[in-house]
């Protein structure tokens, strides 16, 4: 996964895409639940994709 994204204007909302590469590793479908798990101390963001073995991290490209 590349180190930095893009975060885009999407409706009234703001979102960062997933790479192709990340979505065929890790199995993601549309529609598919996300946990969202925010830790401001480590100024960190970490998407859990319920059902899958692997967590998906915004830090250093990380898997």
């Amino acid at each position: 996964m590349a180190k930095f994204r893009k975060v885009i204007k999407t409706g009234n909302s703001l979102a960062l895409t997933i790479p192709s590469k990340s979505i065929k590793d890790f199995n993601i479908k549309e529609g598919d639940p996300v946990s969202v798990k925010i830790n401001r101390t480590k100024v960190c963001i970490t998407y859990l994709f319920s059902g899958h073995p692997r967590q998906l991290s915004l830090i250093n490209g990380q898997k």
